[in-house]
Formats: C-alpha cells, sequence, structure tokens
C-alpha cells in the first residue's frame, strides 16, 4: 500500500496499483490447514513432530511460528525447518519443545495468525521400586489399596493384578477400581481377597505398561469386623466441568459391612434418559452431554446400618462458535468501517482483534462487545484483522482482508471512445462510469459547451447522460469528464439520430392442413445508410434452420426476407416472429399459423362398470387440432388377442363414452381409443387399467371329442381344451358323459384339470370294442355349461390271446440269424407288431434282449450277434392294450468265425489282359468256419468297387480288359463269412504283351503245366 506525498509523481504507480489491485486476482493470506493439538510418544521411533500450516493468498504468503507468543528462530536451531508452511522439530524434546504453538503468515496485504495448538509429550515412568508394606484388616472391613501412579503424560487407565499377571481382579458391588485415583477400594474384606496386588498402569498413547509392586494384604487374628454403615470413600469433584458433546463419567463407591448398594439421582429433576450405570452401579455415564444436563447430582451409598450421602456440580460449557464471522471489506478512503463478529459459547465469550498478527490499539479506532469501528478509513488501515472469540475453554479466530481504495478516474476500455446511433422518439443513455476512489465529480459537455439538465437531458447519479424523445439537433459530440483528488479522464462519444425502421409481415393470419406448405414474407423500411438483419422466430425462440429437418427455408434479400415452411407438421403451429435489426433500433411483427391434422390422443380411459361380456368406458376428448372429431374408435387388449382389436360397441356414434359389448368373461382387458377427423386418424390414448370381466357360466364346449387306443376293458376319451379366454370363471372342468349304444342313461364323470385332454374309463365287464356314445361338457363355480355334440367311440379292443406259430431261427453268418414266424388272425386283439426276445444258450431268459417289428411283418434279422453262439428265441404280438403270450422257444447257433489265415504265396503270369493267379490253400483252425471256396477281388488303382470271381480251386484267370494298373486281392470263403484278405498285389495290364513275374520258378512251371487241386 502506498501513502501519497507527491500527488503527480505517483500518478502512474497510482493508476497501476490501485486500479488493478480491484480488478487483479491479488489478496491477503486465508488459512488452508492451521496446526492441530499433537501428543507425541517420548519412544516413538519417528524422531521429529510435524506441525502443519497452509495458507492461499497473491502474492504467496510466507511463514513464521511463535511458541508461548515469542517467534521461534528457525535458522538458529538446526531441529527446526520449514516444509511449505508446516514446523517440522527434529529430535524434540519436552523441556524445549512442550507448549503453545501459532502460525503466522504474511504477504503484502497483511499477516494473520493461526489457532494455538497444544505440543505435548507422552510418556509413563517406572512405579518407585521401593517394597510396599502389608495391609491387615479384620474380616468383614473395608480397605483401600494405594496406587501411586508414576509420572505420567497424558491419562492412564488403572486396573489391578491379583497374585501374579494375568490375573486380574474383576469389579462387582464390593470391588472398585478408580480410574481418578488408580486405587482398589474393597468395601467388605473376605477371606478370598487374601493375596497379593499389583497396580497396572497404561498410558492411552502409547499403550506402554508397567507394574507396581505388590501390595500383600492379610487377615488380622483378632476377630471379625461388625456391621456398620456406609462410608463413601472415593467420589466425583464437587464441581464436574464437561464439554458440550462428551461422555461424562462420575464416580462413587463407599466401604460398609454389608456391602453397600449405590444409587443416583438429578437434586431438582429427572437422570437424563441417555445416562448409564457401571461397574455395579459405582459409576454414572452421560454420553453426548449437554446443557440441560448440568445441575446438581447426587450418590447414595446405603446398607442395613444406615446411609451416606454426596452431592456435586455437573457444570456443562461449549466452546466459542461464530454466528456471525467477518467478510472481506474495500472502502474509499473516507469512508466508514464497521464490523461485527458474533460468537455463542459457555461462558459467554469475550472478544480480541488483531490487525496483521499483533494486538490492536489504535485511539481512532472503537472496539466495543466484537464491533470495530473507524470513522474515517485512510490508506493506513489496510491490512489483515482478526477477531478472536474465547472463553476460558477455547479460543476461535476469524479474519477479514481490508482494502482502502485510493486512485484517479479511470475508464474501461470499452467506455473510451463509442459512437451511439438511435433513432428519432428513442431515450438515449450515453454511460459514464469512470472507476475512482474517492467518487469523482462528474461533467457534460457537447461540443465545447457545458451540457446544462433539463426535462428531456439529465445526468444520472451514477455519472451517464439521458436524453428523452431524441431528435436530429441531440446529434453530435458528447465529452464526460470525472474529477477527484487525485486526477481526472474523460471519455467522447457521438451521437448519430436516425429515421425510426418499419416493418410488414405477410401474411397476418393463415390456416394450413398437415403437409401443405407456406411462404412468410418481411419486408423492412429503413435508413439507407443502415443495414439490416434479419432474424426469424417460433413462439418467441429463434428458429434453428438445421436441426429442423429441412422444413424450414430462410431466403434473404437486401431489404427482405422469406421464411418457407414446406410439409407443416402440428407441431409447426403457433407465433412466427420476424425481427429486423439495425445499428440504431430493432423491429418485429408476429403472424399466427394454424395447423389442421389428425386429432390427437383422447384422455386416458376410464373404466366405469365391469359385468361378465360388457365394460362402461369414458374419457376426455383429446385436441381436434382445428377440424372436428368424427369418430372415435374403442381398442381392447388381452392376453390372448393378437395386439390391439376393435370391440363392438353398444352404440354406433358416442364421443365420451361407450360400452364394449361381447367380451369373454373373466379375462383381464386394457382399452384404448382412437380419434379420427376429416384430415386423419390420430395417436391412441394411453390405455386403461388392466380389469377383468365377471364371471360365467362357460359357454364354448370342447372340440374334438375322439377315442384313443387303451388297454382290455378301458373306454379312453379325448378331447381339445378349452383355451382360459373361453373358460369364463374359476373353478373350471370338464363333465365326461358316456352310455353304450342303444341304451338311455348316461354315466357322468367330473375332471377337475382345466388343462385336462383325455379320460379313461375301465370297466371289466366291457368286452373290446363295444361303442358308446360320448359328449364332454364344461362347467365352473357359476354353473354347468353346455355339451359337445355326440360321438360313438369304441372301447379298446384288448392285448393279443394268441402266441405267434411256425416260428423258425435260421443262422445265416457269424452274427446273423433270421427270425420267421406266422401269426393267427383273431376276432379281439390285432397285433400292432411283433417283440423278438433272444438270449444265449447260457443265460435266463429274464435276461433276454428284445426287438420289436410294427405293422404285419412276419421275420426280422437279428445282427451283431457273437459268432459261433447257441441262441434260444420266441416272439410274441403286442398292440396299445398290451403283450400278447410268447411263443415257444427255438433254437440256432450263429456260424463259426471265418478263417483268419490269408492266402499265402499268391503267384501270377500275365498273357496281354489275362493274369493267371495260384495260390497255397488256407487251412482254417478248430474254431473257425470250413473253407468252401476262394473269391478273388480286383479293381482298378482309384476306383472304389471291386469285381469279384468266386472259385472252389486255388487258382483263377482273370481278364484286365483296359490299360492300367490293377490290385488284385484273394479271401477264402466259409459259412461264417469271408476270411482274412491276402495282402494286394498290383498288376499293370500291357496289350498284347507277356510279363512273368514269380517268387519261385519252381512254382510258377507247376502253374504252367498243371492246376493245383483245391485240398481240403
Amino acid at each position: 500500500y502506498i501513502l501519497f506525498n507527491d500527488r503527480h509523481h505517483l500518478l502512474p504507480l497510482i493508476f497501476q496499483h490501485f486500479f488493478f489491485s480491484i480488478e487483479s486476482v491479488d489478496y491477503g493470506p486465508v488459512f488452508v490447514q492451521e496446526p492441530d493439538d499433537m501428543i507425541f510418544p517420548t519412544d516413538s521411533e519417528e524422531k521429529k513432530v510435524s506441525l502443519n500450516c497452509q495458507a492461499r493468498g497473491n502474492p504467496t504468503p510466507t511463514y513464521r511460528w511463535l511458541r508461548n507468543g515469542t517467534e521461534i528462530d528457525i535458522e538458529s536451531d538446526y531441529r527446526f525447518s520449514l516444509i511449505e508452511g508446516s514446523l517440522i522439530i527434529s529430535n524434540p524434546s519436552e523441556m524445549k519443545d512442550s507448549g503453545q504453538y501459532q502460525c503466522l503468515t504474511t504477504n503484502t496485504f497483511g499477516s494473520i495468525l493461526s489457532r494455538e495448538a497444544v505440543l505435548q509429550f507422552a510418556y509413563l515412568g517406572n512405579f518407585s521400586g521401593r517394597t510396599r508394606s502389608a495391609v491387615s484388616v479384620r474380616e468383614g472391613q473395608g480397605v483401600v489399596l494405594m496406587c501411586s501412579p508414576p509420572l505420567h503424560s497424558p491419562e492412564i487407565i488403572y486396573s489391578w493384578v491379583f497374585n501374579e499377571f494375568p490375573s486380574f481382579v474383576a469389579e462387582d458391588s464390593r470391588r472398585f477400581i478408580s480410574q481418578e485415583t488408580g486405587n482398589l477400594y474393597i468395601s467388605k474384606v473376605q477371606t478370598s481377597d487374601v493375596g497379593s496386588y499389583i497396580c497396572l498402569v497404561k498410558n492411552t498413547v502409547t499403550n506402554a505398561r508397567v507394574l507396581s509392586p505388590p501390595t500383600p494384604l492379610t487377615l488380622r487374628n483378632d476377630g471379625v469386623m461388625g456391621e456398620y454403615e456406609p462410608k463413601i470413600e472415593v467420589h466425583f469433584p464437587y464441581t464436574v466441568t464437561a464439554a458440550r458433546g462428551t461422555t461424562v463419567k462420575m464416580e462413587c463407591f463407599a466401604l460398609g459391612n454389608p456391602v453397600p448398594t449405590i444409587s443416583w439421582r438429578k437434586v431438582n429433576g429427572h437422570n437424563p434418559s441417555k445416562a448409564r450405570l457401571r461397574k455395579s452401579q459405582a459409576v454414572l455415564e452421560i454420553p453426548n452431554v449437554q446443557l440441560e444436563d448440568s445441575g446438581m447430582y447426587e450418590c447414595k451409598a446405603e446398607n442395613s446400618r444406615g446411609r451416606n450421602v454426596f452431592r456435586g456440580q455437573l457444570q456443562v460449557y461449549t466452546y466459542p462458535h461464530w454466528v456471525e464471522k467477518l467478510n472481506d471489506t474495500q472502502l474509499d478512503s473516507g469512508d466508514q468501517l464497521r464490523w461485527e463478529c458474533k460468537a455463542t459459547g459457555k461462558p459467554r465469550p469475550t472478544y480480541r482483534w488483531l490487525k496483521n498478527g499483533e494486538s490492536l490499539n489504535i485511539n481512532r479506532i472503537e472496539m466495543i462487545n466484537g464491533v470495530l469501528m473507524i470513522q474515517s478509513v485512510n490508506v493506513s488501515d489496510a491490512g489483515m484483522y482478526q477477531c478472536l472469540a474465547e472463553n476460558k475453554y477455547g479460543t476461535i479466530y476469524a479474519s477479514a482482508e481490508l482494502k482502502i481504495l485510493a486512485s484517479p478516474p479511470t475508464f474501461p476500455l470499452n467506455q473510451m471512445k463509442k459512437t451511439i446511433i438511435v433513432t428519432k422518439g428513442q431515450e438515449v443513455v450515453i454511460e459514464c462510469k469512470p472507476q475512482a476512489s474517492p467518487k469523482p465529480t462528474i461533467t457534460w459537455k457537447k461540443g465545447d459547451k457545458v451540457l446544462r439538465e433539463s426535462k428531456r437531458i439529465t445526468i444520472l447519479p451514477h455519472g451517464s447522460l439521458r436524453i428523452l424523445n431524441a431528435s436530429k439537433s441531440d446529434e453530435g459530440r458528447y465529452l464526460c469528464q470525472g474529477v477527484n483528488v487525485f486526477g481526472s479522464a474523460e471519455i467522447i462519444a457521438s451521437l448519430s439520430v436516425k429515421e425510426p425502421t418499419r416493418i410488414e409481415l405477410t401474411p397476418k393470419k393463415i390456416e394450413l392442413t398437415v403437409g401443405e406448405s407456406i411462404v412468410l414474407s418481411c419486408k423492412a423500411l429503413h435508413d439507407s445508410t443502415m443495414d439490416v438483419t434479419f432474424y426469424w422466430t417460433l413462439n418467441g425462440q429463434p428458429i434453428d434452420f438445421e436441426k429442423e429437418g429441412g422444413h424450414f427455408e430462410s431466403i434473404k434479400q437486401a431489404s427482405s426476407a422469406d421464411l418457407m415452411i414446406r410439409n407443416i407438421l402440428l407441431m409447426h403451429a403457433g407465433r412466427y416472429g420476424c425481427r429486423v435489426q439495425t445499428a440504431a433500433d430493432t423491429v418485429s411483427d408476429e403472424t399466427e399459423l394454424l395447423v389442421r391434422g389428425p386429432p390427437g390422443p383422447p384422455g386416458v380411459v376410464i373404466v366405469e362398470e365391469i359385468t361378465d361380456t360388457t365394460a362402461t368406458l369414458s374419457w376426455s376428448p383429446g385436441a381436434d387440432n382445428h377440424s372436428p372429431i368424427s369418430l372415435y374408435n374403442l381398442q381392447a387388449r388381452s392376453p390372448f388377442s393378437l395386439g390391439w382389436q376393435t370391440v363392438k360397441t353398444g352404440e354406433k356414434n358416442f364421443q365420451t363414452s361407450a360400452m364394449a359389448v361381447e367380451l369373454n368373461p373373466w379375462v383381464e382387458y386394457e382399452f384404448r381409443v382412437v380419434a379420427t377427423n376429416k384430415i386423419g386418424t390420430g395417436d391412441p390414448s394411453v390405455p386403461s387399467r388392466v380389469i377383468r370381466t365377471n364371471e360365467a357360466v362357460p359357454k364354448t364346449p370342447p372340440a374334438n371329442v375322439s377315442g384313443r387306443s387303451g388297454r382290455r376293458h378301458e373306454l379312453v376319451i379325448a378331447w381339445e381344451p378349452v383355451s382360459e379366454e373361453f373358460q369364463s370363471g374359476e373353478g373350471f372342468g370338464y363333465i365326461v358323459a358316456f352310455r353304450p349304444n342303444g341304451t338311455r342313461g348316461w354315466k357322468e364323470k367330473m375332471v377337475t384339470s382345466s388343462d385336462a385332454s383325455k379320460f379313461i374309463y375301465r370297466d371289466e365287464s366291457v368286452p373290446p370294442l363295444t361303442p358308446f356314445e360320448v359328449k364332454v361338457g364344461v362347467y365352473n363355480n357359476k354353473g354347468d355349461g353346455p355339451f359337445s355334440p355326440i360321438v360313438v367311440i369304441c372301447s379298446a379292443e384288448g392285448e393279443p390271446t394268441a402266441a405267434p406259430v411256425d416260428v423258425k431261427a435260421t443262422s445265416l453268418s457269424v452274427s446273423e440269424i433270421l427270425v420267421a414266424w406266422k401269426h393267427i388272425k383273431e376276432s379281439l386283439g390285432r397285433p400292432q407288431g411283433f417283440e423278438v426276445g433272444y438270449w444265449k444258450d447260457m443265460q435266463q431268459e429274464e435276461a433276454a434282449e428284445k426287438i420289436k417289428t410294427e405293422g404285419n411283418e412276419s421275420s426280422i434279422l437279428l445282427t451283431g450277434l457273437e459268432g459261433n453262439t447257441l441262441y434260444h428265441l420266441t416272439v410274441r404280438a403286442y398292440n396299445a392294450a398290451g403283450y400278447g403270450p410268447p411263443s415257444t422257444a427255438v433254437h440256432a447257433a450263429t456260424k463259426k468265425s471265418p478263417p483268419s489265415q490269408a492266402p499265402g504265396n499268391i503267384m501270377w503270369i500275365q498273357d496281354g489282359s489275362h493274369v493267371s493267379l495260384g495260390w497255397e490253400p488256407v487251412r482254417p483252425l478248430a474254431n473257425e468256419s470250413d473253407v468252401m471256396g476262394y473269391k478273388v477281388l480286383f479293381r482298378q488303382e482309384g476306383q472304389s468297387n471291386s469285381q469279384v470271381i468266386e472259385t472252389q480251386k486255388t487258382s483263377a484267370v482273370v481278364l484286365l480288359p483296359d490299360v492300367g494298373v490293377y490290385i488284385i486281392e484273394v479271401c477264402a470263403v466259409s459259412e461264417g463269412g469271408d476270411g482274412t484278405a491276402s495282402p494286394q498285389i498290383r498288376v499293370p495290364s500291357f496289350s498284347g504283351k507277356v510279363a512273368l513275374i514269380s517268387e519261385s520258378v519252381v512254382i510258377i512251371a507247376m502253374l504252367i503245366n498243371s492246376v493245383i487241386p483245391y485240398q481240403k
């Protein structure tokens, strides 16, 4: 801040500093973080303490620290260091460093002082090693064992060990450990109390523990103590003080025989409902204590010998709390300053004031009950102020910055030179608002003459010039000058008065139908020296031509603009405005566009009355969109309909109510209404709530009643279940009625399942294929409905009664047996098919495998059997009623396996396209089928199908008709099938050439002169 001695010399500096101090972000320090109370354990491995302090400000603040009101010389003690405002103390010492710390932060605008933070050191000393004397009492006498704790900081917790650790003394109505004195109180000693007692204390911060020397407790042998009245040995202070919101614990314990009972009461009031009694009522605990909990409390100890009472006062205090804080203030030099800070607290807080961290004591400044007043401020009053509210339990700080403005008049750049254009008859305001402190004197000139005020021309309080009903004579150059003690400044404005603009918007009122198009024309009559700009609006909002989907297009010319609206929608109806803007004025006009279209959705449909087949409905009409509604269409939807369907109504021409008829009973429906006018059909209404029509007797019988196959003596009746849509109510079921053909009375059976589709009637006396007349009806809780038409159904025919005959089993191969049979035609029990059972000779019939045929087949080929195995086989007929009796078992054995040996020593000689082959005979093993002959298989290389030549000899001639390479194999043939094939030989076919290939020249010669006979 600058004190002004040489005004002219300092004007540029004044302007630079004070004007920009208002506009810039410069400000005094503000605390972001203040130091908190801290307890440092002396045995901590972290050998440093950090007291945090952080402030913001511009320029960036610097920091200093005070201990017990004296500034710390950080430079002279290596143990101290600053990191971004926080004070770091290395190797802290209780003797040197405990105390109250404050952070002082400063920038060019001043200084502020933080709240006080107390640094304590936590430690726990050792008990004196001196042996403690034994305490000897009579049985029944009370005793107090002293703890005498060591030096410690801060609080400690007391407990007592009995004889040896960790056997702790349990507190009850007879034994009590005071957390105030640490002593152990036994109201009435018993024999079991004799022993050694050790006091254990624990530091609440460091959790360190130490044990006292033992105190022996012994019993005297000179008799038992008689009964005596209570003596209160430990009690809470006469005055207990507690901070609001904390937990208060008050102790009271008495010695006595018998053991006294402790009780509590609040004198002249009731105990707080939240109060709790702890430790056999020896401790009264009040959590979250409030001001209303203050008062006199009484502790009473009594037994059969008498009573004793102690009373003490609970006083609840509150820390100071701000009700009203200070606000940063900036004043002109000479203005009055009045600051007030208010705080609550108990006791009531007092107030102190600081300026830049130091006590404020200036004669010009009044400080009364939190109010600070300076009648006429000057630059020297600028700085950082703090209001302190304090009572005996704490101090709170509020900070604010006072800026004193002192500058010559200056004008913002946007006011320095301007040209103002208006139209005739308008009101003109030429701004003149210089920034200055103190407030400047304003003077106006037109040309070179001082402007005189009149009814039409006035200077407003803030300095601007107002001209009413402007005319051509008001045109010219205007100058505004601001002057104060620090200097002067001026601005110039030129005023030009033009003819007013007029506008023509056509057509004035339009009615169109959805889908049509229109052009709105807007013409401007304006001063030729000014440009015009056109703007289009709809219902007061600018039209966004890019977002309107191509419906709008603006066509502009020099003094006119057209708005084309294509394919008009209902949403395009409204007030269309054309606004014409010039440098001097803005004029606008509007036209109304009415759009006719299909009706809007009617109001939500209300269901007023429901019967089993009708629903009375009402709704409110929707917008007719400027074309009268000619028709309403009532639609319904149910879980059984394909979407919305038009429903029949009781009347044809209805407007806002109708009755839906021919509904199905006991079906959930929703209803909606669609309106139609000459333009078209609109959107549907919101659907009604879901309703269910009332129940009624069902009217729809089941369809397609028919018979089904069943067992002997059964009549099987089937039908298509009735859809839930036509069940008409709860308790839906079927009534099945039937009677033998030619009889009169009906037999009826109830089927209670609504999903049932079949009923089986069984009567042992009913012969197979007995014709019955059958009908199926419906019913529900409302009554019986109609029956289906009568149909004739026959009872089941019964299972087959005769076994197949002429059953034969023929072994075909090692794994196949052909089974054939004949069936005797019966009048009853027509077979649906046959079942063949087969099992091995060593198995029981129950283990038989079964295979079925369908229809009238009389044979089946069993495959996949084991070779050389005897099988037993039976055949029986079956139908839907069951199985008939089996045939007598027949037997057949599968063939032996084919030979496993392949033909060996295959030799061949080729003559043109003929190949002569020979091979050694195959000799089967004992469990293999005999050789019946041989097969020669040959195919052209690359093909899959082989040609076969069968022979009973060990030689064969093969004709190879085509040129190429042939693959030839030979295998034995037996009852059990084909044996193992020989290795393949590859023979080339040459037209007209002779080739000789052999494994033995001697055998080839034999092949040429003779044929090797087949050997069995």
